[in-house]
């Protein structure tokens, strides 16, 4: 069948079931754009105010419904808008395929017009690169890219075509990408034995969950792995919404903010069971001090992982589902009451010194706890959840009640401000039947409000909610914590948020009492179109508890 590069790249996309893509049209992608034209009506584009939503969107897609997420940008500033979310895809192991349009091939390496090498710009953040100069190279190269982005970890790939390659002919067939063997991960089932023999000898054993069981579809067997050997779980910030929040074994969240209990018994834990999590330094804290006493099993579908911060004692290279399917029928059934009863006294401690002042204030302005800790009440954890990075990002993590796999979304491991409104954008269509809201803070907001053109012109009921403290509060914090209060540059003098909702056709309100506050998010989750709601909180407001620099997971402090 004879055709072009760029309708070759259409029925490409037909043929991996891809539904909606996310870009912006250029110049050097212009053909592509032609094709995409003429299958308008079986692949939705979305047309984003800028490149880095694109890909921010496309990983908000994917991480909702679980599907490869698409985006697409032109040549040279095209091209490197994206690298942000590419890198923030790669940290977080999203699968996208990020499409780029270059200039023609007998241009490259001339400086030509709109001429970015971003093949070696993007090699160190991408799984896989590959640029197109010829028709025929289409069909096994983007064969070949959905199947690097989708498979063992997942993460994104970039495919650079030159536009003479979009508009050459070819003869087009589309062959399947054929597994390598040693692509094909092997469980060790002696490895599995041992795990399941320091298990059923430990009196104080460990689960710790991250973004992998996420992605593998494992929660069913954390749940079940979990109550037959009554361990106490903690979660990673991307392992939140992995089993519900109320679950009697889970204890809370790891990390620099999470909650004191995770934290401080790290150090006490005789065997922890860490699964799709990768030891990142926010959740160790100095790693000389981390968890020397305990025996570490550590499940991860990718070798580079594996004794890479911290040494297991019995690592197990495979798929966080295959492994614990494999652990379960090993593994004792057990209870150990004295154990979970310190994660209780814990969590008892820090509801008298930090929650329960979060939660319930009775004077002074609002505080960003109390605003999450409504939202969660009146959503009853069913929707997804997008939250941008910063401390309005770490109090929803502590304070929402996830009831709903899947329910969380957000950037952690390159912490992207902006991430969450195009991510928004992306989980509504990803997951078009649940509702979702964006929780921001008002310098992320604006680095990305330009997306609410989106929301616009696609009528999407995305709910956006703005915690304004007129700070970068994190940074601040900090700079109060242990730059003597020199507040450096982070004081915010903000717009109307309101109005520039308003300019968009967006339904907004302003919330500043604390009387009006119940009244203020029933009315935004009652919204049948986009809301945007700002509450105005506290300038001046720290997360607690926090694991300070330098120092270890059990020094975290709860003041």
């Amino acid at each position: 069948m004879k055709m072009n590069g760029s309708q070759a790249i259409m029925e490409i996309l037909l043929r991996e079931k891809v539904e909606v893509v996310f870009g912006y049209p250029g110049g050097a992608i212009m053909p592509l754009y032609d094709a995409l034209y003429h299958v308008k009506d079986q692949v939705h584009h979305v047309l984003v105010r800028h490149e880095q939503g694109a890909a921010h969107a496309a990983e908000g897609y994917a991480r909702a419904c679980g599907k490869l997420g698409v985006c697409i940008a032109t040549s040279g500033p095209g091209a490197t808008n994206l690298i942000t979310g590419i890198t923030d895809a790669m940290m977080d192991s999203v699968p996208l395929v990020c499409i780029t349009g270059q200039v023609a091939s007998p241009f490259l390496g001339t400086d030509a017009f709109q001429e970015a090498d971003i093949m070696s710009m993007t090699v160190p953040v991408a799984k896989w690169c590959v640029q197109i100069t010829s028709a025929e190279q289409i069909p096994s190269c983007f064969a070949k890219a959905f199947y690097i982005a989708k498979s063992g970890r997942p993460g994104p790939v970039v495919i650079d075509i030159t536009k003479d390659a979009q508009l050459g002919m070819l003869d087009f067939s589309y062959p399947k990408y054929e597994e390598k063997r040693s692509e094909l991960l092997k469980l060790d089932p002696l490895a599995v034995q041992m795990a399941a023999d320091l298990l059923n000898q430990s009196s104080r054993p460990y689960l710790l969950v991250g973004h992998g069981v996420l992605i593998s579809g494992a929660e069913k067997e954390v749940k079940e792995l979990a109550e037959k050997a009554h361990i106490p779980i903690a979660s990673t910030l991307l392992g939140l919404s992995a089993l519900p929040t109320n679950h009697p074994l889970h204890v809370g969240m790891l990390g620099m903010h999470g909650n004191y209990g995770p934290n401080v018994l790290t150090n006490e834990a005789d065997v922890i069971l860490a699964v799709g999590m990768r030891f990142d330094d926010r959740v160790t804290g100095a790693l000389g001090n981390y968890a020397k006493q305990a025996k570490i099993i550590h499940i991860d579908i990718d070798q580079s992982e594996l004794d890479k911060n911290v040494k297991a004692a019995v690592p197990i290279l495979a798929d966080a589902k295959d492994a614990l399917q494999a652990l379960l029928p090993l593994v004792h059934s057990h209870s150990h009451p004295t154990w979970m009863e310190k994660f209780k006294h814990c969590h008892e401690l820090e509801y008298e010194k930090v929650i329960k002042h979060e939660l319930n204030p009775t004077k002074g302005k609002l505080k960003m706890g109390e605003v999450i800790h409504c939202l969660s009440q009146k959503n009853k954890g069913a929707a997804i959840i997008v939250t941008d990075v910063g401390q309005h990002q770490m109090v929803a993590a502590r304070y929402l009640n996830f009831m709903t796999t899947n329910s969380h979304i957000t950037s952690g491991g390159l912490g992207t401000m902006g991430f969450a409104l195009p991510a928004a954008i992306g989980a509504k269509f990803g997951a078009p039947d649940r509702e979702v809201i964006a929780v921001i803070g008002d310098g992320g907001f604006q680095m990305t409000l330009q997306e609410l053109g989106v929301i616009s012109q696609e009528k999407l009921p995305v709910k956006i909610l703005i915690l304004n403290n007129q700070y970068l509060g994190m940074v601040r914090q900090w700079q109060e914590l242990f730059f003597e209060e020199r507040y450096s540059f982070t004081e915010m003098h903000n717009p109307d948020f309101i109005k520039i909702a308003e300019a968009y056709g967006i339904r907004a309100r302003k919330l500043t009492e604390r009387q009006d506050l119940s009244e203020a998010i029933a009315e935004m989750l009652a919204s049948k179109e986009a809301y945007l709601l700002e509450a105005v909180v506290e300038k001046e407001d720290n997360v607690f508890p926090m694991i300070p620099p330098g120092k270890s997971a059990c020094e975290v402090r709860l003041e």
